[in-house]
């Protein structure tokens, strides 16, 4: 077997749609002639811990693990309990929340004193003990996955220093990500990370990304071949029979939910469907399955729905799954920002595999919006199209009233971790032979 060093910040049991890409390929490379081998810190940040992902990692896969400084401690001696309980409310502190002095001075520091992020300073370290361990342990490429996307640094330096090939996997794109604006980032400090993606990208072996558009982004930036492999399922997560129905109008939503990305359209909707209309009410549930921001949940409310809500909180993984099988409708709002029109969710992935519908918030003339089209798999309305969100929500409770919501019936076999996995050992086979 051929052997891949795999540098990622978030690996289990740390949760989230972060990890589940690398943890996926890593389960299945081994069948297409790779031994993947994991280099993640021993100390992350976790802002979620997941089970049901320990348990998708072999025994016999290799994980080393070192020590990582992080800034975040700081922070929050700093800012004190209070400071941490209030943002705990925010689902994205740097996008979302009033920011008190202390906080927006915190940002200043995270933007301009930790470039690219507050990852880099394990950049040093990481690349001394890697060194020593590629003399002993010999790989055949090194893949870096951010964000954050300061481990795209330490493959930088160890590409450099050993000649090894090198593919820097964008799971977001980085100076095009969307919470940068928020950011106060002097002139020196934007310059310097343009700088960093423009020589990570130029001196790569190959680049990887997971949306169309922004391989076509870095298609611009640099002469290197660049790949994309999306985001998936795993079909073994969606195996046996699906939840039986519970007699509700559930509209579901699953993973984060932002301020940010808030459908207003939507409560504004579905509050006026529920006051016409008293089935409707006592059908109506709003699963919501993990953290939510409290700016969605006064929405929420003001449009007459708190009795509506199901609030899980935070679910592992295969949780999610049965919330996802289990829906009436599907909900996905993307974040309320030109920027991210060229991201993909890896929710989505999961969504069109649960077979129900799914109502997009967000472009409708977006990447999200083009594989809904594609597949069929659902309708994508700008966050101010009334009257999309309406018909779609009407034409669903037509339905779930003569007897239930059909499944949607596309082809979305290209997104299966099985078969993008075979795409990835093609890359790594053709950077490997280079």
């Amino acid at each position: 077997m051929k052997r891949v060093l795999v540098i990622t910040y978030y690996w289990p049991p740390t949760g989230g749609s972060g990890v589940q890409r690398w943890v996926k390929f890593a389960k299945y490379l081994p069948d297409e002639g790779w031994e993947p081998v994991i280099y993640t810190p021993e100390n992350p940040e976790q802002t979620s811990v997941d089970e049901t992902l320990v348990r998708e990692v072999s025994p016999s896969l290799e994980v080393i693990r070192t020590p990582i400084r992080e800034p975040y401690n700081i922070y929050r001696r700093l800012m004190g309990k209070g400071a941490s309980t209030d943002m705990k409310k925010v689902v994205t502190p740097i996008s979302g929340g009033r920011k008190s002095l202390a906080q927006r001075l915190s940002l200043w520091v995270r933007a301009n004193l930790f470039v690219p992020d507050p990852r880099v300073g394990w950049v040093g370290p990481s690349v001394r003990f890697l060194k020593k361990y590629l003399k002993e342990h010999p790989v055949d490429v090194i893949v870096t996955t951010g964000p954050p996307q300061s481990m795209h640094l330490i493959g930088q330096r160890l590409h450099r220093e050993t000649g090894l090939p090198w593919i820097p996997d964008f799971r977001d794109p980085w100076t095009k990500m969307y919470y940068l604006r928020y950011l106060p980032l002097s002139r020196r400090s934007w310059k310097r990370l343009t700088e960093m993606e423009q020589s990570v990208a130029r001196e790569a072996s190959a680049v990887l990304t997971v949306t169309p558009m922004v391989q076509a982004y870095f298609r611009g930036v640099t002469g290197r071949p660049v790949a994309m492999i999306t985001n998936g399922y795993d079909a073994e997560d969606f195996a046996g029979d699906a939840p039986s129905p519970d007699g509700h109008f559930n509209l579901t939503h699953t993973g984060l939910f932002a301020a940010d990305g808030n459908p207003r359209i939507l409560w504004k909707v579905l509050g006026e469907k529920a006051a016409a209309d008293p089935a409707f009410r006592r059908a109506l549930r709003l699963r919501l399955a993990g953290k939510v921001d409290e700016e969605v949940m006064a929405s929420i409310r003001e449009a007459g729905l708190g009795d509506s809500v199901v609030d899980l909180g935070y679910c592992e993984h295969l949780a999610a799954v049965g919330e996802q099988r289990a829906a009436t409708l599907l909900l996905l709002p993307l974040r309320n920002d030109p920027e991210y029109r060229v991201i993909l969710p890896g929710k989505l992935f999961e969504y069109l595999a649960a077979r129900r519908p799914i109502l997009g918030i967000g472009q409708e003339d977006g990447a999200m919006a083009e594989v809904l089209k594609e597949t069929g798999a659902g309708t994508m309305a700008d966050w101010t199209n009334e009257t999309a969100v309406r018909s779609f929500v009407d034409a669903a409770w037509e339905a779930f009233q003569k007897g239930g919501v059909a499944d949607t019936k596309g082809d979305v076999a290209r997104y299966e971790r099985r078969s993008l996995t075979r795409e990835l050992a093609s890359l790594l086979e053709t950077v490997a032979g280079k």
